[in-house]
């Protein structure tokens, strides 16, 4: 039976990310075209031919594939098997314009710390998704891709600001059940976006959504230790619902909150 195309495309609540398309095609083939809007593309599975500018790419699982706004480019299959890919548009504002020369010279960027990234930003963008996390998440992208296109030194200098990294940690306690997003604390704190998380990810050896989940972690156990009901504990704590709460008190704690309290 021939393998059938399947597309999933949406548009999540996460500024500057305009769509997110995952897709699978066995035959189809794009015709030339431009979107106004940076493509920023990973392959789960078989190889994508394209050209780009009158230039012919490869896009390949181990690279992260990035094509500028308005420069035009095709894409087809190149096995037998088709591929899967998944693909964030993210909104020219997000990258500086004068990148689009190094874009369209070298589209394939082979770095794995950058792949892993887009791939965990995916899977952050779930359904119910943690906003702190996934503005986390896409300002390191964001820088990352800045320094390939620069020609930079990938490895960003660890920062130091205790006293920063602080007063997030504060205001994240501050604000455990509502929450917080990265560009608000960033306009509390004044600190730029991806300053901040590498101020918090280096004082306390952990990013920022990461605590916070511990956070609501820790809390959803007091409240399930003094009586309240699971389906209760979920809202009480700031999670979306009992199964967001399931996941990440599962994966701290080994078991489900109906299994914790004795």
């Amino acid at each position: 039976m021939p393998v059938r195309s399947e597309v999933t495309a949406w548009r999540p609540s996460l500024g500057g990310v305009r769509e997110v398309l995952h897709a699978r095609f066995a035959e189809h083939a794009y015709p030339a075209h431009t979107h106004d809007a940076w493509t920023v593309l990973i392959i789960d599975s078989g190889v994508v031919r394209y050209d780009l500018d009158r230039h012919e790419h490869g896009a390949l699982t181990s690279q992260v594939t990035v094509l500028p706004p308005h420069v035009p480019h095709d894409g087809r299959n190149a096995t037998p098997d088709g591929f899967r890919k998944r693909v964030l548009y993210l909104g020219p504002e997000l990258l500086d314009p004068g990148l689009t020369g190094a874009a369209v010279d070298s589209p394939g960027i082979p770095d794995p710390v950058l792949r892993d990234r887009v791939d965990r930003l995916h899977r952050a963008l779930a359904p119910h998704h943690e906003d702190l996390e996934a503005q986390s998440r896409l300002a390191l992208i964001c820088e990352r891709l800045g320094l390939h296109l620069t020609g930079g030194p990938t490895t960003a200098p660890a920062v130091r600001a205790p006293g920063l990294a602080r007063q997030l940690r504060d205001l994240l306690d501050a604000r455990t059940v509502e929450g917080v997003t990265l560009d608000e604390a960033a306009a509390r704190l004044h600190a730029h976006p991806t300053h901040l998380v590498r101020a918090f990810s280096g004082e306390f050896g952990l990013p920022p959504h990461r605590y916070l989940v511990g956070r609501r972690v820790d809390l959803a156990r007091r409240l399930l230790l003094d009586g309240m009901a699971p389906g209760q504990v979920a809202a009480a704590a700031g999670f979306h619902d009992q199964s967001h709460l399931g996941r990440h008190f599962k994966r701290m704690l080994g078991v489900p909150p109906s299994r914790f309290r004795g």
